[in-house]
């Protein structure tokens, strides 16, 4: 997710007040945008840098990178371990494999599937990670973008880690008619856009080689149901939020982990 530049972009979702059937409909919705733009939103936190390494010295070692929005960063939250990022470290590190992870992240607040070539660049800087992790999309979905467009740009992205080497797995729009930061009936028409967004995304992955997390089906219900899941926001996670996430993207990222961890033993052709 991202912050307040996302929420500038909800006035465009007045333009599907058609939605609603009625005039006055429509001015609900224009009104709920408005409202949208004015909240305050939580902000990219300074003094947190997402780079850090979590496990035991003897592990085996994991290079872990995150790309995305704002949610690559732990945008809602103001301690390391409470983002995703270091809280999918540390279930890495004490799970049964037992993994040294260095984490990274090049993800921006903000960001849409349009940014993402320019984070790839950044994350294959250096020492090759073994496995990314792409949070991306609730950008796309508020903004509107056609599914279709900001799908391509994602699949582009994995396509190059995938082409480096990198295991890669996509965790798709969220389920944005969870959020509580707007009221009906705007919220069910991001809902409906994530939805179609995420629908896009799973396309685009698996044909581009990665592994998709459907995030929107898997945790959306939690949030619905909880709203400490969110930050003061009521649009980013808390960080029960991003625990959450970071258990559903558990199993796959383990077993990226496993390819990698292969891949890396294996004797050189020859």
């Amino acid at each position: 997710m991202s912050g307040s530049s996302e929420a500038a972009r909800w006035g465009r979702a007045a333009a599907l007040s058609l939605l609603a059937g009625t005039v006055g409909g429509a001015a609900v919705l224009a009104g709920q945008a408005i409202a949208a733009r004015s909240r305050e939103y939580a902000q990219p936190e300074l003094g947190l840098v997402l780079r850090a390494t979590v496990g035991r010295a003897a592990a085996p070692p994991l290079r872990l990178v995150l790309l995305g929005d704002s949610s690559a960063l732990g945008v809602g939250v103001d301690r390391f371990e409470e983002t995703i990022g270091g809280q999918l470290a540390h279930l890495l590190a004490e799970g049964p494999t037992g993994r040294r992870v260095h984490l990274s992240s090049v993800g921006v607040s903000g960001s849409r599937a349009t940014d993402l070539a320019t984070q790839v660049a950044r994350a294959l800087l250096g020492e090759r990670p073994d496995v990314a992790v792409v949070l991306i999309g609730a950008n796309d979905a508020t903004a509107l973008s056609r599914p279709a467009d900001a799908a391509a740009y994602l699949g582009s992205a994995v396509r190059r880690l995938r082409e480096a080497h990198v295991e890669v797995v996509v965790g798709t729009c969220p389920d944005l008619g969870a959020v509580r930061a707007v009221a009906a009936p705007l919220r069910q028409v991001l809902g409906w856009s994530g939805r179609r967004m995420a629908r896009a995304q799973t396309v685009a992955v698996l044909d581009a080689g990665g592994t998709v997390v459907d995030l929107g089906t898997e945790t959306g219900p939690v949030f619905r149901a909880d709203a400490g899941t969110l930050c003061h926001d009521g649009f980013h996670p808390s960080a029960d939020g991003y625990r959450v996430w970071a258990h559903a993207l558990l199993p796959a990222v383990e077993a990226a982990a496993a390819v990698a961890f292969r891949h890396h033993r294996r004797p050189p052709a020859g």
